[in-house]
């Protein structure tokens, strides 16, 4: 019997994540497989990549083919739409305040996936295997990524990107907690009769958010609109028409009349975290390690940190001569990672559980938090860059400067 493929990195998972993983590796001379099939389906999803995922792109020579199908997000403006009796006035976020002109910029996922796809297949160092992954085996050298015809491709590192039902993860018997809430995601793209202005509004609705972020030609907009499983259910069988009127009047008319202007998509809200984004030879990034409801675009934004500190981890290794799949290379890796996912997801979690409560103390603590951040400057100053970028442990591709 022949032996697999021999790789120094085997990523797999062919979207946002694993192709960035992939091509930072294999920008700085690390050999590199990529396993996976490679199609982007339309779903009228999109993603704001924040200011340090646009420094790790252009890193990676992707950001020019991006930036021309995507908005910048000038100010974020949240309103409260809860009916709370401790009702905060709209808050709002200004990206020049902390000296960017924009928090990131907002492009289609699908246009994000193929922009990074034609950037693999120019990459030296970079093969690509378009190839379902079947299972793994971990050995004390090396790992093998079993392939659905039977093949396989071994690696001394297997990165694991294979999203929220990773088989990597799954092979590799990696501890893991997951949840459910009670509601999915409307997700489409609209075009409206008043300018956006590079403002992305999000509505916190008593079902959860409800967020409009600009897309190119100032009368473009994408929607995540987050409520109830059944009431999303009820709004993804509307026809066009209908569809429209209804996230206008949830707008409260704010860009005028809409229409819907590309696909759309339904889905459900999850939750999951890992014990460790790491096992024997085996690294996990993106939604393989870790996944929540899709706000304040931090989900995708938080891959591709993971796929920057890889790098920075696996190029450690190699400069200090030690194996980039052994534990102690990547312990440095899962203590970052795993306390910048923590953080993260608690976050989100606790906001989008306090939007579903109702319980006078919750809206009133969520009320006076927004109140402080919108009057205390130092405090909302602090906000904005965290959540933009983290300022401690920033992997060095994401760093200004």
């Amino acid at each position: 019997m022949t032996s697999p493929p021999r790789y120094e990195v085997c990523v797999v998972g062919a979207g946002a994540a694993g192709l960035s993983a992939a091509l930072a590796l294999a920008r700085d001379g690390v050999a590199t497989a990529l396993v996976g099939r490679h199609g982007a389906h339309p779903d009228g999803r999109t993603v704001a990549l924040l200011d340090g995922s646009v420094r790790f792109l252009e890193a990676l020579g992707a950001w020019a083919a991006v930036a021309l199908h995507a908005a910048p997000l000038a100010e974020l403006h949240i309103v409260d739409d809860t009916g709370s009796l401790f009702r905060p006035p709209p808050a709002r976020f200004v990206a020049s305040e902390i000296g960017l002109d924009a928090f990131g910029w907002n492009v289609e996922s699908a246009r994000l996936v193929a922009s990074l796809r034609e950037a693999a297949r120019a990459a030296p160092n970079l093969t690509l295997i378009e190839a379902d992954a079947a299972g793994l085996e971990q050995a004390a050298d090396a790992a093998t990524v079993r392939l659905a015809d039977g093949e396989g491709v071994s690696a001394r590192l297997v990165v694991g990107a294979d999203g929220g039902r990773s088989a990597m993860r799954k092979a590799a018997g990696v501890r893991e907690r997951s949840w459910s809430y009670p509601q999915a995601a409307i997700t489409t793209l609209l075009a409206h009769d008043r300018p956006h202005r590079d403002v992305s509004t999000e509505f916190h609705t008593r079902q959860g958010p409800f967020t409009l972020v600009p897309l190119p030609g100032g009368h473009r907009s994408s929607l995540v609109w987050v409520t109830g499983e059944t009431a999303a259910r009820r709004l993804s069988e509307l026809d066009d028409a209908g569809l429209a009127r209804a996230i206008e009047d949830q707008a409260q008319a704010m860009l005028g009349a809409m229409r819907i202007d590309g696909p759309r998509g339904l889905v459900p809200m999850r939750g999951l975290s890992v014990a460790s984004p790491v096992a024997d030879r085996l690294a996990l990034v993106g939604e393989a390690a870790h996944l929540f409801p899709p706000i304040g675009a931090q989900g995708l934004n938080l891959g591709l940190r993971d796929a920057a500190a890889l790098r920075d981890a696996v190029l450690a290794a190699r400069n200090d001569r030690r194996d980039p799949g052994s534990r102690q290379a990547l312990a440095g890796f899962a203590r970052s990672r795993s306390l910048d996912a923590r953080l993260r997801t608690a976050a989100v979690d606790t906001l989008n559980r306090s939007l579903l409560s109702g319980l006078v103390p919750v809206d009133a603590l969520r009320g006076l938090g927004l109140i402080a951040m919108t009057t205390i400057a130092p405090l909302r100053r602090l906000v904005m860059r965290e959540g933009v970028l983290p300022r401690i442990g920033a992997p060095a591709l994401m760093r200004r400067g």
